[in-house]
């Protein structure tokens, strides 16, 4: 709920191009997630199905806010930002899909939305997850690169090259896997 709470924070700041708070907030944002993780993963009754559909969704919401706030600010290119909405467009399209086709009927609003219910999982490919880091490791630079004047470097380029490169492939790889990267939750 932390990192859903920080997104708008961290796009209003870009926004206004204050990167060294934006900056902080993002390190902000990247513990709570680190903490959440530690703590789903070593304490059993800290996990939940409602923390297992809300965490993706935060880390969805975040990487979201940030591209479209950094392209605004001219930080990040406009296709790549367009290249990493629509794949996230794409794959909560199919989870949206795979979550109609699994539920058992009668198929209701209420049990469709109840994240309590889960009759799937999305298995996340490697090159998605090297992806993911990449997608975060591009944010933190290109929160950093006013900051630190380096906005024009040719390894900030590179790495929106090595960027899209992972988006592309990361998108192929749930095409290419399909059935493969769903786990379906006999209830």
């Amino acid at each position: 709920m932390t990192r859903i709470g920080l997104a708008p924070v961290l796009g209003y700041l870009i926004i206004e191009e204050d990167f060294n708070i934006a900056l902080g907030v993002f390190a902000l944002a990247g513990l709570t997630d680190l903490l959440d993780g530690f703590i789903a993963r070593n304490w059993a009754n800290q996990k939940s199905a409602l923390g297992s559909a809300l965490d993706p969704l935060a880390d969805k919401i975040l990487i979201s806010i940030l591209y479209v706030s950094l392209t605004y600010a001219d930080l990040i290119p406009v296709p790549l930002t367009y290249m990493i909405i629509s794949r996230d467009v794409m794959l909560i399209a199919a989870v949206f899909y795979v979550r109609y086709r699994t539920l058992p009927t009668p198929r209701t609003l209420a049990k469709y939305f109840n994240p309590c219910y889960a009759t799937a999982r999305l298995k996340p490919t490697f090159i998605s997850k090297v992806n993911t880091a990449v997608q975060l490791i591009l944010v933190a630079a290109s929160l950093a690169a006013p900051v630190f004047n380096y906005a024009d470097s040719i390894y900030l380029q590179i790495l929106w090259c090595f960027t899209a490169f992972t988006t592309a492939a990361s998108a192929y790889s749930y095409y290419h896997y399909g059935r493969k990267t769903v786990q379906v939750i006999k209830g």
